[in-house]
C-alpha cells in the first residue's frame, strides 16, 4: 500500500514538473510536504493507516491546515493530527524559530514608529505591512517563554568553559547604546558543545560579568578544568571572583593580535607573528618557555616594549600545555565563539538597531538556541579521554 501511495504521488509530481515547469513548484512542495507529513506522522504512531499492531503508540485524527510562507510560494498544507498531544511535524518548527525572532524585532521597529524604508521593505516581504501592536505583543510573549525555559534550564558538569562577548546597538533610556552581549559556551563530559547561555548588559564590567558567571553557577554549572576567553578587564576580575581555583587560558588569537600594537617596524610584524606562533606551537611547556626566553632576550634592544609586554602576558596563553596535545587546538582560542559571532552578524545586521534590550536577547537568544541545538546533535568537538 505504501510503495503504490508512493508511486502515484512520484508520478503526480513528475506531471506537474513537466506541465508546467518552475511554475509549479508551489504544487510540488505542497505535495512533498503533506507527504512527508504523514510519514513522520505514521512513524511516530509506529503503525501504518489501519493497521493493527502492538507497537502503536497512538491513533491519527485527521489533518489541520496550514499555510506556509515560502520563496515559492504560499503552501496550502494539511498538517496531520494525533489523538493526543505530542507530535508535531519537525520541518514546520526546525529552523524557524530565529526567522521569527527576526521578523518580531523587524515588526517591533514598524509598530514602534522606529523603521526606515529599508526595514518597512523587508517587513513587507516578510511580514506583511497589516502588523498590529496585538500580534508582535502576542508573538514575543512565546517567543520569550521559549528563550527563558532555555535560559534556566540546569546544567551540569562540562571540564570545559569558554566565555566572549559582541556588541549590538540597542535603544536604552531615550539613546542608542553599543550594548554588551554576554555568551558562555561549555564542552560536556561526551565532548559535545553546547552554549550555556547569554545575557544583553550595559557593558562588559566585572558587575556584569559577575551576574551573568553566577547565573551559570546558580543553575548547577560544575566541574571546570580550564576557562578560554579574552583577556578584559572585567571578564577577569568576574573570573576570579567567581571561579578563582579554575585555571585560565587567554585565547592566543588575540594575544597574536595584541602583540603587533608594540612592534615598532611594519618590517618586522611578520617576524614576531611567527616568533609567537613558535611558542604556541611547541611540543611541550619546558620548549615554550625556552622559546619565550629566547624572544624577549632578541627583542630587548630594538623593541623594549615589546619585549616587556611579552614578558608579561604571553604566559597567560600558555595554560593550554596542562593538558594532552590532542585538545590543544581547540582549547588554545575562543574562536568557536568568533565563529558564532560571525553567524549572529550575519542575522543581526538586517536590524541594525535593536528596539529594546528583549528584542536583541530575543533574536540572538533564538540563533544561539538553534547553534546549540546542532551542536548536540552532531559530532564531538573533542574526543575526551580520561
Amino acid at each position: 500500500m505504501a510503495m503504490r501511495t508512493n508511486d502515484t504521488k512520484l508520478s503526480e509530481i513528475v506531471e506537474l514538473v513537466a506541465e508546467k515547469g518552475f511554475a509549479g513548484m508551489t504544487e510540488v512542495m505542497q505535495i512533498l510536504f503533506n507527504e512527508a507529513m504523514l510519514i513522520e506522522r505514521n512513524r511516530h504512531l509506529s503503525a501504518e493507516p489501519y493497521e493493527r499492531t502492538e507497537a502503536r503508540q497512538d491513533y491519527a485524527n485527521g489533518f489541520k491546515p496550514k499555510q506556509l510562507k515560502t520563496k515559492v510560494g504560499t503552501l496550502s498544507l494539511q498538517v496531520p493530527q494525533v489523538r493526543n498531544a505530542g507530535f508535531y511535524p519537525s520541518f514546520l518548527e526546525k529552523g524557524v524559530r530565529s526567522e521569527r525572532a527576526l521578523k518580531l524585532a523587524l515588526a517591533e521597529m514598524y509598530v514602534q514608529g522606529v523603521s526606515t524604508r529599508k526595514v518597512e521593505g523587508i517587513l513587507q516581504e516578510l511580514c506583511g505591512l497589516q502588523v498590529s501592536s496585538t500580534e508582535v505583543s502576542r508573538a514575543a510573549k512565546l517567543l520569550d517563554e521559549e528563550l527563558e525555559k532555555w535560559k534556566s534550564r540546569s546544567l551540569g558538569k562540562y571540564p570545559f568553559l569558554i566565555v566572549d562577548a559582541r556588541y549590538e546597538k540597542v535603544r536604552q533610556g531615550g539613546c542608542v547604546i553599543d550594548s554588551a552581549v554576554l555568551i558562555a559556551y561549555g564542552i560536556n563530559e561526551d565532548g559535545l558543545r553546547e552554549i550555556l547561555g547569554i545575557s544583553v548588559s550595559l557593558s562588559e564590567a566585572e558587575v556584569h560579568w559577575r551576574a551573568f558567571l553566577q547565573s551559570l553557577v546558580e543553575r548547577g554549572l560544575i566541574g571546570i578544568e580550564l576557562i578560554v576567553s579574552d583577556a578584559h578587564v572585567g571578564l577577569k576580575a568576574a573570573l576570579r571572583g567567581v571561579f578563582p581555583s579554575v585555571p585560565w587560558q587567554r585565547c592566543q588569537f588575540h594575544l597574536q593580535q595584541n602583540a603587533q600594537s608594540y612592534v615598532t617596524k611594519q618590517s618586522r610584524k611578520k617576524e614576531v607573528a611567527e616568533s609567537i606562533r613558535a611558542i604556541f606551537n611547541a611540543l611541550d611547556k619546558a620548549e615554550a618557555d625556552r622559546l619565550l626566553k629566547l624572544a624577549i632576550k632578541e627583542y630587548q634592544a630594538d623593541m623594549p616594549q615589546l619585549a616587556t609586554w611579552m614578558e608579561e602576558n604571553i604566559l597567560e596563553g600558555l595554560t593550554v600545555f596542562q593538558f594532552p596535545a590532542e585538545y590543544r587546538r581547540r582549547l588554545r582560542t575562543s574562536n568557536m565563539a568568533e565563529r558564532v559571532n560571525e553567524e549572529i552578524r550575519r542575522r543581526t545586521r538586517v536590524v541594525r538597531i535593536f528596539s529594546n534590550v528583549e528584542s536583541c536577547e530575543r533574536l540572538i537568544g533564538a540563533i544561539v538556541m538553534e547553534i546549540s541545538e546542532n551542536w548536540i546533535a552532531g559530532k564531538k568537538y573533542l574526543s575526551l579521554t580520561d
